[in-house]
C-alpha cells in the first residue's frame, strides 16, 4: 500500500497581494522537496474540480453561488482583511476541495493506504457562512462530510496541529457527535478561539492550547495527554488531519517552537492510532506554513512518516 501525494498547478493561480504570507510560492516549495529521490515512490494525482453536492453539505448554496459571482475577472477582491479572491482563487479553493474528497476516495476503496493533499488556499478557519483568516472553503469538513456520506462512516476524527485554532471546523461540527475535532494551538493568537472549555454540544471538540514559546516536548504531552486517548476511545473509522506546520520555530506568525522531527512524531502516532482503529486509513489537508524553509522541511517529515509508517 502506497502514499497518494494530490496537487494541482490551480493551487498556483490563488494569488494574494505583495507580503501576504499566504501566497503562491508555499506550493512551489512543496513541489521542490517532493522532487527528492526519497519520495519516488509517491503515487501523485491532480486533483479534480470540488462537487457542488460535496460542498453544499457543509457550506449553503446561496454561500457558494455567492463566493463564485464574487471572483473577480481582473484584480483583487477583499472578503476581509487577511482574504482575498483573485481571477483563479475559486478554482483553487474548488480543486482544495476536489482533492481531499478524491484522497478520502483512494483511501477508503483500498486503492492506497494514505494520502496527503498539497493544495492552497487553507480551509480550516471558514465557518459555515463565513470566509476568513486566509480561508475560502473548509475542505476538510467537506471531507469529512464526504466520507460519511458516500462510504456511509459512522464516525470521523479530525486532528488539526496548524498554529492558529481551526475555528470554522469546530464551528461546523460544535453539535455533531458523529466528528470528533481535536486541536494543538497557540493561544492566545488569531482566531481567538480554542479554549480548553470549548467542548461542543456533543462533548466531541478537544482543545490543547498551548503558550507562546512551548517546544515538541509541550507539545508531544498536549498530544499523549489529551489528544490522542480520545480518538482512540472515539474509535473512528477514517482519521483526517488539518496539517498546519505553522507551529514550527521558524514561521512568521507564531511562537511556537516546534522542528521537524516534531511533525514526523505527530504524524508517526496519529498513524498508529489509525491502525488500531480504523485500518491505517488517514487523509491529511494542507493547512498552514508560512516560511517556506520550514514549510518545506516539515511537510517532507510529515510525508516519510506517511510513506514510512
Amino acid at each position: 500500500m502506497h502514499t497518494l501525494l494530490v496537487t494541482h498547478p490551480a493551487g498556483l493561480n490563488h494569488v494574494t497581494p505583495p507580503g501576504h504570507p499566504e501566497r503562491p510560492d508555499r506550493l512551489r516549495a512543496l513541489d521542490r522537496i517532493f522532487e527528492q529521490e526519497k519520495f519516488t515512490h509517491l503515487i501523485r494525482d491532480l486533483a479534480p474540480l470540488g462537487a457542488r453536492e460535496d460542498i453544499i453539505r457543509v457550506h449553503p448554496g446561496d454561500f457558494v453561488d455567492a463566493m463564485g459571482e464574487a471572483s473577480p475577472k481582473d484584480g483583487l477582491v477583499r472578503i476581509d482583511s487577511d482574504t482575498v479572491l483573485s481571477p483563479g482563487s475559486w478554482e483553487a479553493a474548488l480543486r482544495a476541495v476536489g482533492g481531499a474528497c478524491y484522497a478520502v476516495d483512494e483511501v477508503l476503496e483500498g486503492k492506497v493506504q494514505n494520502a496527503f493533499v498539497a493544495m492552497r488556499p487553507p480551509g480550516h478557519h471558514c465557518e459555515t457562512r463565513k470566509p476568513m483568516g486566509f480561508c475560502l472553503l473548509n475542505q476538510v469538513a467537506i471531507a469529512a462530510r464526504h466520507a460519511q456520506a458516500k462510504f456511509g462512516l459512522g464516525r470521523v476524527a479530525i486532528v488539526d496541529f496548524d498554529v492558529h485554532h481551526g475555528n470554522g471546523t469546530q464551528d461546523i461540527f460544535w453539535a455533531d457527535d458523529s466528528v470528533l475535532y481535536c486541536s494543538t494551538h497557540e493561544m492566545p493568537l488569531y482566531p481567538g478561539t480554542g479554549a480548553v472549555s470549548e467542548t461542543g454540544d456533543a462533548n466531541t471538540i478537544v482543545n490543547a492550547p498551548l503558550r507562546s514559546g512551548d517546544d515538541g516536548a509541550v507539545f508531544k504531552e498536549a498530544m499523549e495527554t489529551r489528544i490522542l486517548p480520545r480518538i482512540s476511545a472515539f474509535s473512528p473509522d477514517l482519521i483526517l488531519i488539518s496539517a498546519g506546520f505553522d507551529a514550527h520555530i521558524r514561521d512568521p506568525l507564531a511562537s511556537l517552537r516546534l522542528v521537524d522531527t516534531d511533525f514526523g512524531w505527530v504524524t508517526r502516532r496519529l498513524m498508529e492510532v489509525a491502525d488500531a482503529t480504523c485500518q491505517g486509513r488517514v487523509v491529511s489537508v494542507l493547512e498552514g506554513g508560512y516560511d517556506l524553509e520550514g514549510l518545506a522541511s516539515s511537510a517532507a517529515a510529515h510525508v516519510c512518516a506517511l510513506m514510512h509508517g
